[in-house]
């Protein structure tokens, strides 16, 4: 989870490879409308997300149905986002809160042409951000070591959790 341009699909990718399961992501679940909207560089409003996360939490929970584990990288910016993700995908959810500085995202933002999301909307996913509180036991990772180096600390956070459970 986090801000558009912090690193939640390449971290994704590699953890579904390493974890040998499917990876889905988030953006793919937008509807047509929303992907236009923010083309358009207007923010998305909860009426907007709500389908989004409904979708994604549904396709979540097929996946880990079918295969015992799936990773799914999505912004839930908010605490109630990530509530009804985690209502919906009805298993047990794992946070891992991607975050970087604002000047760092910009960059990466700007390096990625002909993606949806334009630059301008960076200080409203800012604005929105809650940061987990104690009980969500998420994971916090700044995005400026390589992604390599995160996968594996991702990882010893799941065997950890997997031996205490």
């Amino acid at each position: 989870m986090g801000v558009s341009g912090c690193g939640k699909s390449t971290l994704g990718a590699l953890l579904a490879e390493a974890l040998q399961c499917p990876f889905l992501e988030g953006d793919d679940y937008h509807s047509r409308e929303a992907i236009a909207k923010m083309r358009g560089g207007e923010p998305l409003g909860d009426a907007d997300r709500w389908p989004w996360l409904e979708r994604l939490g549904k396709a979540t929970a097929e996946a880990v149905a079918e295969h015992g584990v799936a990773v799914t990288a999505c912004s839930a910016l908010r605490r109630r986002y990530r509530d009804r993700l985690r209502a919906t995908i009805g298993r047990p959810v794992e946070l891992i809160l991607l975050e970087n500085s604002r000047e760092r995202l910009i960059e990466r933002l700007a390096a990625r042409p002909g993606h949806f999301m334009p630059v301008n909307l960076i200080d409203s996913q800012l604005a929105t951000l809650e940061r987990p509180l104690a009980d969500e036991d998420a994971l916090s990772l700044v995005t400026e070591e390589p992604a390599s180096r995160l996968r594996e600390r991702v990882l010893a956070r799941l065997e950890v959790r997997q031996f205490t459970a």
